[in-house]
């Protein structure tokens, strides 16, 4: 039986590397800057937010909506998006204590 590597690690860690991953691209956080700051769900097109193609940024949006940070539902013939506050509130509290399991002590610092 064929185990895919990820699987040897356990379930935390497999989903802190999920939703880290969907931030491991300078697009992926514009998009998620931009609908912040929109504070409002958006039915127009984000591809005119960057400087991307519109295939590329769906591409990006898929990533996102697949790591759960945004919701997508469409209305009319246009797909409308927005954040999943309740999941960017989770993925914000697993990266701070992720980051306080991994702080460095001054005196382990190497030089």
């Amino acid at each position: 039986m064929v185990v895919s590597k990820t699987e040897l690690f356990d379930g935390a860690l497999q989903e802190k590397a999920s939703l880290f991953k969907a931030l491991a691209h300078p697009a992926r956080l514009q998009i998620l800057q931009f609908l912040a700051e929109t504070k409002t769900c958006i039915s127009g097109d984000i591809s005119d937010e960057l400087p991307l193609s519109r295939t590329t940024v769906n591409q990006h949006l898929k990533e996102l909506k697949d790591a759960g940070l945004i919701k997508g539902h469409i209305e009319g013939v246009k797909m409308k998006y927005c954040l999943d506050s309740e999941k960017v509130k989770e993925m914000k509290n697993l990266l701070t204590s992720f980051l306080d399991e991994i702080k460095l002590q001054d005196d382990f610092i190497c030089q």
